[in-house]
């Protein structure tokens, strides 16, 4: 039996485990996916295009990869990431040939499972990388990507995608997702409203971005009423794209609520440009309990991605931007940041949070707790760093007893590589069954409940959790 991609990984050491885990397993395995929360790119289904190649199929776009490469001193240049200056890089080929030659130092990592499960699933490639099979496996990938089989819209087919969410900004217009929609494929390929172009002071070209906003609805940025009214305005138009959620990219998971005439001098400031660090924080703050207000009105799900501290490293911005590996977890107060926003939001019959951290000490201190209590409030998936098999397992472990498995919103694979996303979920799905076949084994659960759970898990929580038909 091949060890390549191993019928029964992930899954429990413990004969007893193991076989219910299985037997969970076969029950979920199939079920469609749902994929609420990414960052695919909606000209793949607006164009269904052919890939390339592999090394910007699999390398360039892959953040977790390139960062893990670059620790070991291997230049970006040698990875094919483009420069800003335009100067040359690695063609797809010699990219490639550095990745697989380093393929070692991805052991037991999660992007080993998930290329794996790609190459397997797609390329019928069942051995590791290596500088052995460098060139073979970048002819056998690209010749493949010409195949209509491998065009975007045929990869949602073959992985089973019932519904996929993008994200765009604000001042997107949205004309990939206005073809999408003309196709008939709306219901299946939706967007998502990011503000965080026009929310954070942090934003590159905040001011002009605001004014662009103020023509872009007809509305007075420069009022803290009329900035408001823009974003209910420009939400509207995301519904009428397929948006069900808003998402918050931000630093921390801090919220207020200040009179109209400190929210107006907030704005002014970051009008002027001279908003301290201070002020930045407490502009941010505000406006996730506006859009909080937003969305008990409209019914849009409210995501917050709290706790990463962005572009670290100012020689890669200054070289090649964002997104590429450099941003880095810190530590997040939900129960004080959050206190402003839920004291008024809470309860509403009509607004749905979904939070995520990449501070995993608040796992069981702060996020069971509160998801065990507020009604709002669900408790988002293991994200980025953590969305790995032990990731998950802490995850289930310190959330469950405490808020409940119902409290929890399922999966969601929140990446920029199409062909990972059957991967991801497929890890979810295996974790989900291993750790539920405990609570079998120890008789904590029936073997129906479980199945019950993991099912729950796998498809159905985070249709609900995203208020998905």
């Amino acid at each position: 039996m091949s060890d390549f991609l191993h019928p029964d990984r992930l899954f429990p050491v413990d004969p007893a485990r193991r076989t219910i885990a299985r037997d969970l397993y076969d029950e979920v395995a199939d079920l469609p996916i749902i994929s609420p929360h990414g960052h695919t790119d909606p000209q793949w289904f607006a164009e269904n295009p052919a890939f390339a190649d592999a090394a910007s199929l699999f390398l360039t776009p892959d953040h977790y990869v390139l960062r893990l490469l670059r620790s070991r001193g291997i230049a970006y240049d040698a990875l094919g990431v483009p420069r800003r200056d335009g100067a040359a890089v690695a063609d797809g080929r010699a990219a490639w040939r550095t990745l697989c030659e380093n393929w070692h130092l991805f052991a037991g990592t999660p992007s080993e499972l998930w290329l794996n499960h790609a190459l397997s699933l797609f390329f019928a490639i069942d051995e590791p990388l290596s500088a052995e099979n460098a060139d073979a496996s970048f002819d056998q990938i690209t010749a493949r990507l010409a195949d209509s089989d491998l065009r975007p819209l045929a990869v949602l087919d073959r992985s089973n995608v019932e519904v996929i969410a993008t994200t765009e900004f604000a001042l997107d217009p949205l004309d990939h997702h206005k073809t999408i929609v003309a196709n008939g494929l709306g219901q299946r390929i939706r967007t998502t409203y990011r503000p965080d172009d026009v929310t954070d002071p942090d934003a590159p070209d905040f001011t002009s971005a605001l004014a662009r906003f103020g023509e872009l609805t007809g509305e007075d940025t420069s009022t803290w009423t009329g900035l408001i009214k823009a974003h209910a305005t420009r939400r509207a138009y995301f519904r009428d794209h397929g948006a069900t959620a808003t998402d918050h990219g931000v630093p921390t998971a801090r919220t207020a609520d200040l009179s109209l005439p400190d929210k107006q001098r907030l704005l002014d400031a970051a009008l002027r440009g001279t908003l301290d660090t201070q002020g930045t924080e407490q502009f941010r703050a505000q406006m996730l309990t506006e859009m909080a207000a937003l969305s008990a009105e409209d019914g849009m799900v409210m995501q917050i991605h709290a706790g990463s501290r962005r572009a670290t490293d100012p020689v890669l911005q200054t070289e090649r931007g964002r997104n590429l590996g450099d941003d880095i977890p810190v530590p997040t107060d939900f129960v004080g940041g959050l206190q402003a926003l839920l004291g008024r939001f809470g309860n509403a019959e009509n607004f749905r949070l979904l939070v995520f951290t990449l501070d995993e000490s608040t796992y069981a201190r702060e996020l069971a707790p509160m998801a065990g209590y507020w009604p709002a409030l669900m408790v988002g998936p293991p994200w980025w760093f953590h969305d790995s098999p032990n990731g998950i397992r802490r995850y289930l472990d310190a959330m469950h007893e405490t808020a409940g498995f119902h409290n929890l919103a399922g999966f969601n694979d929140d990446t920029r590589a199409l062909l990972s996303i059957p991967a991801r979920h497929d890890v979810w799905r295996r974790e989900v069954c291993g750790y539920i076949a405990r609570l079998v084994a120890e008789h904590r659960v029936s073997m129906s409940t479980g199945a019950a759970l993991a099912r729950w898990l796998s498809y159905d929580a985070a249709k609900t959790a995203y208020k998905l038909p």
